[in-house]
Order: structure tokens, then C-alpha cells, then sequence
């Protein structure tokens, strides 16, 4: 738990993780927390993703409109969703490791959006009553995997250490305007991407309403809710993630994230 000057607090004693299936009843608990009385993390711990057992992360694409004219793609008239595999997910601030023969790895800063509790054919004036808080999310891809092999985007969404989440679920009650937040993204000291909410082209409410059609949403469910422009694959000539580059990135009042890319590390049965 933050508590009210940045202070990271031991909530361990109180519970052993944040289970998808009591997300509602933990937050509907920590109102009677006082942060101050909670002892202090150690700076130094490596903080791991925001939420434990994630049923699925589901993607949507193309949802800013520069974004979609850099990829050279149409304008979407519906939410283009597809999956990324939970297998994908680490914390804020691990390293992440190019996938065997990746050639055309790629950032992109995204709002997730936790579902707290189940949705299903729920409307756009009920959804936001079904979501638990937000995050930060590296949506990163594999764009040879991704456009290249075959179709199906999840081959390039979902390698491991592709889904840096977090540092922190924020609430909805800590959010001004769900409609006018920042997102940034650096790569070795550049600023690559810059964004804001207010230009997506399916906003959050929606997209919650949007999904719960086709299949339900759990709690620990999130949603990845696109990517403004400035990926590497729309720069001229494009850029591609190497070994050795860093990247930082966040949206405004959700924290921010650092990863340091690696090269493959080949497992013990290849």
C-alpha cells in the first residue's frame, strides 16, 4: 500500500496476495487501513506485478488513431481484440529477454484496466462498477511473430517477460479523469511515445461493455486497452528493441516502470 508521501507499506500481514477471486473484498477492507501504522518496505525489494493469478489478458488494438495510421492499418469501426498469454506477465521493473531469433522486437505503453468483479453483457453505464483499479502495462511485441508468421497477433504479444505490469493497481476513487491521462514511453533516454486517454478511439467504459459480449470477464482479468503512437515499428526507418537498451515508461497518477532488455537465453531442453 502507498500511503499519503509515496511510502511503500507491508500489507503481509493482512493478506498473502491480492487472489483474483477477493479482489472486490480486499479493497472493500483496506478503507479501514491506516497506511502509517503499517511498517515500511525495504526500497530495494523487487516489486512483482500488481495482481496474482490473472485468469486472461485481453488486447485491443489500433485503439488510437495515430497509431493506426503509423501501423499503415485502417481505422478500426469496432474494438480489434485478440489475447496475450498470462505466461507473458512480470514486474514493473524485471528485465525482459528477446524471444529465440526475435528480430523485430517493440515497446508500447498501455492503461490496463483490472476487472474486480464478473462482467458479462454488462452496459457502458455499468461497467466501471465492475472494475477493480488501473495499471501500467508494457504491451510488448514481436513484430515479425506478430504480422509475419501466419496471422493471429498472439504470437508476437505473448513471450515471456512481454507484459510488465504495474508498479501499483490504482483505484478508480484515485482517478480525476479516466479520460485525461498521460502515457509516456522512453527508450535509452528518448522519449518514443506520448499520449493521452482522451485520444482513444473506444474508451474504457466501453471497452469493459465491449468485451463482457463475448465472453465474461473475471476478476483479475484485465484488459490492455491500446497503444498511442511512437512505436518502433512506425519510426523511419524503424527501431527495434536490442540487448543492453532500457525502457521507462508510465501514465500520470499510475506510477512508472523501468526494463532492461536482454538477449536470449536458451533453455535447457533446446
Amino acid at each position: 500500500m502507498v500511503d499519503a508521501r509515496g511510502g511503500h507499506r507491508d500489507l503481509s500481514a493482512l493478506l498473502s496476495d491480492f487472489e483474483t477471486r477477493h479482489l472486490a473484498s480486499h479493497f472493500a477492507s483496506f478503507a479501514a487501513i491506516d497506511p502509517d501504522k503499517l511498517p515500511l518496505l525495504n526500497e530495494t525489494i523487487r516489486i512483482g506485478p500488481p495482481v496474482a493469478a490473472v485468469g486472461k489478458i485481453i488486447c485491443i488494438g489500433l485503439n488510437y488513431v495515430d497509431h493506426a495510421r503509423e501501423a499503415n492499418m485502417e481505422i478500426p469501426a469496432e474494438p480489434v481484440v485478440f489475447m496475450k498469454a498470462t505466461s507473458s506477465i512480470c514486474g514493473p521493473n524485471d528485465d525482459v529477454q528477446l524471444p529465440k531469433d526475435s528480430i523485430k522486437s517493440d515497446w508500447e505503453v498501455e492503461l490496463g484496466v483490472v476487472i474486480g468483479r464478473e462482467a458479462r453483457n454488462v452496459t457502458v453505464e455499468q461497467a466501471l462498477s465492475h472494475v477493480a483499479g488501473l495499471c501500467v502495462i508494457n504491451d510488448l511485441s514481436e513484430r515479425t511473430f506478430q504480422l509475419e508468421r501466419g496471422g493471429q497477433w498472439d504470437k508476437g504479444k505473448s513471450c515471456d517477460t512481454f507484459a510488465p505490469m504495474g508498479p501499483y493497481l490504482v483505484t478508480l476513487d484515485e482517478i480525476a479523469d479516466l479520460a485525461d491521462l498521460e502515457l509516456w514511453c522512453d527508450v535509452n533516454g528518448q522519449r518514443v511515445q506520448t499520449g493521452n486517454t482522451r485520444h482513444m478511439i473506444f474508451n474504457v467504459p466501453f471497452l469493459v461493455h465491449y468485451v463482457s459480449q463475448f465472453m465474461s470477464l473475471q476478476p483479475g482479468d484485465i484488459i490492455s486497452t491500446g497503444t498511442p503512437p511512437g512505436v518502433g515499428m512506425g519510426r523511419k526507418p524503424p527501431v527495434w528493441l536490442k540487448a543492453g537498451d532500457e525502457m521507462r515508461l508510465g501514465i500520470s497518477g499510475l506510477g512508472q516502470q523501468r526494463q532492461r532488455v536482454r538477449a536470449h537465453i536458451g533453455s535447457a531442453n533446446q
